[in-house]
C-alpha cells in the first residue's frame, strides 16, 4: 500500500493531481479541501495517501492530512458509500464541519450533496454518531491556499475548470454553471476559489 507521497506537483486539473516523485508520475484523486492548500505547480508536496485496488485499476485518493485520510477511511466503511461520495461530502464540507453535523445529527446539511438523499443523510448520521464521539473539532478552519490569478490563464479558464470540477463531484452540469455564475466579483479568482465559494454557496442554501 502506498501510504503517503513526498515529490513535485506537476499538474492539478480538479479534482486530479499529477505528483511527481523521482520521475514517476503518480495520479491521485483529492477533496476540494486538500485541492484548496496545495501549493503552486512545480512545488514541493507531501500527501497522505489512501490507494484502492481494483480488477481494472489501482487508485490513489491524496489528502493534505492524516486526519482528513482517516475521515475518508471511515466514510468508505460505511454501507453504500463509495470513495466518490465520500470526496463529495468532504468537498463540501470541512472535516470539522462534518464532525459537528453529525454530533448535532443535522441532516439537513448533508442532503444538499450531490448522492446524498434524505434516506441517505439519516442513515449516515446514524452509523457515523458512535464513530466520531470520539473526534475533537478544531476552532481554526482551513486557510485557503491559491496561485493566484495566472497572466497565461483567462477567466474563462478558471471558470470551465470550475465548473468541471463540481461536475466530477456529482453535480449536473446546469447546477455547477449556474453555482459558479452566481459568484459575485469573479474576475480574477483562481479555478480553487470558485470551487470554494460555488461549493459554500450551493451547502449553505
Amino acid at each position: 500500500m502506498i501510504g503517503r507521497l513526498r515529490g513535485t506537483l506537476a499538474e492539478k486539473q480538479p479534482p486530479h493531481l499529477i505528483v511527481d516523485v523521482n520521475g514517476v508520475g503518480y495520479e491521485l484523486e483529492v477533496p476540494m479541501t486538500t485541492l484548496y492548500r496545495l501549493p503552486r505547480v512545480g512545488e514541493p508536496v507531501t500527501l497522505h495517501t489512501h490507494q484502492v485496488v481494483r480488477e481494472d485499476a489501482h487508485l490513489l485518493y491524496g489528502f493534505h492530512e492524516k486526519r482528513e485520510r482517516e475521515l475518508f477511511r471511515e466514510l468508505i466503511r460505511l454501507n453504500g458509500v463509495g470513495p466518490k461520495l465520500a470526496l463529495a461530502l468532504m468537498s463540501g464540507l470541512e472535516v470539522d464541519e462534518l464532525v459537528r453535523c453529525v454530533q448535532a445529527q443535522d441532516a439537513s446539511v448533508l442532503v444538499r450533496v450531490p448522492g446524498v438523499g434524505k434516506k441517505t443523510a439519516e442513515r449516515l448520521l446514524v452509523e457515523l454518531k458512535d464513530r466520531f464521539k470520539a473526534w475533537e473539532t478544531s476552532p481554526a478552519m482551513f486557510a485557503l491556499v491559491s496561485d493566484g490569478p495566472s497572466p497565461a490563464a483567462s477567466a474563462s479558464s478558471a471558470e470551465a475548470d470550475a465548473v468541471s470540477a463540481l461536475i466530477s463531484l456529482g453535480y449536473k452540469p446546469q447546477e455547477a454553471s449556474k453555482a459558479v455564475a452566481a459568484i459575485p466579483n469573479k474576475s480574477g479568482l483562481s479555478s480553487e476559489e470558485l470551487i470554494r465559494s460555488s461549493l459554500k454557496g450551493m451547502i449553505s442554501k
